[in-house]
């Protein structure tokens, strides 16, 4: 059975061998980079599975090259840094990490996210990127989906995070429904509820604040006490 191939981005030489040592003797094939520029080399030259990512990096850093990744592609990514705060972690969740482990960590606890990332997303169907030309319509807003594009009633482009167009994706294709956290997490990310439901929180929070620019955006997305969140405006596909 072919091996998952992991890229560990890591600038420090000790930590970078450690980790590549620890995936490599739980059977999979690690490879260590440097760097981003080494590891878009690498990733020119074959297949991965996986990216775990440090986020301080010289030169371009881990936040950004996750999410120049996620805006070309899919591929599993797991943010690793010395950083705690909650502000960091939901950052990168944001952005399109798959998860986020703070430094210092017990290595059992980096293998058994690495396994986790890799049973959920293994042949798992994302919102992102998106198939096709799907373009929705609900209170004079417009969601094309194949150009990741928002446009308000007044026509001018609203600028949203990965995150938030996954979320309002995940809203318009099943409108007038109560979706939990779990489900929300589910259709959009792909991980398990329980450790994210802060970072959910906020990209609903930023979401709702920008759908209220337009008269009426404020009352799309109703919270139901104990259930979760509904999308309440009509939505028909163009």
């Amino acid at each position: 059975m072919e091996r998952s191939c992991i890229a560990v981005v890591e600038d420090d030489r000790e930590i970078r061998a450690l980790v590549v040592d620890l995936l490599n003797r739980e059977g999979f094939e690690a490879v260590g980079c440097r760097t981003t520029a080494e590891f878009d080399q690498l990733k020119d030259r074959r297949r991965i599975d996986l990216a775990v990512l440090d986020v301080m990096l010289p030169g371009e850093d881990g936040l950004s090259l996750c999410r120049r990744l996620r805006a070309t592609g899919d591929l599993p990514i797991l943010m690793v840094t010395a950083k705690a705060d909650d502000i960091d972690r939901i950052v990168g969740l944001e952005i399109g990490a798959d998860d986020y482990l703070p430094k210092p960590f017990n290595p059992r606890e980096l293998i058994a996210r690495v396994r986790a990332i890799l049973r959920r997303t293994r042949g798992q169907h994302r919102i992102s990127p998106p198939l096709g030309n799907e373009r929705y319509g609900f209170d004079g807003w417009t969601l094309d989906v194949g150009a990741r594009g928002v446009t308000a009633p007044d026509g001018s482009g609203v600028e949203l995070t990965a995150g938030e167009f996954d979320l309002l994706h995940c809203f318009v294709k099943h409108p007038q429904r109560v979706l939990n956290r779990d489900q929300l997490l589910d259709w959009t990310r792909g991980r398990s509820a329980v450790p994210f439901d802060r970072a959910i929180d906020v990209q609903l929070s930023r979401l709702r604040r920008k759908l209220a620019l337009a008269p009426g955006g404020d009352m799309v997305i109703k919270t139901v006490r104990g259930g979760g969140y509904q999308f309440t405006a009509v939505v028909a596909q163009a």
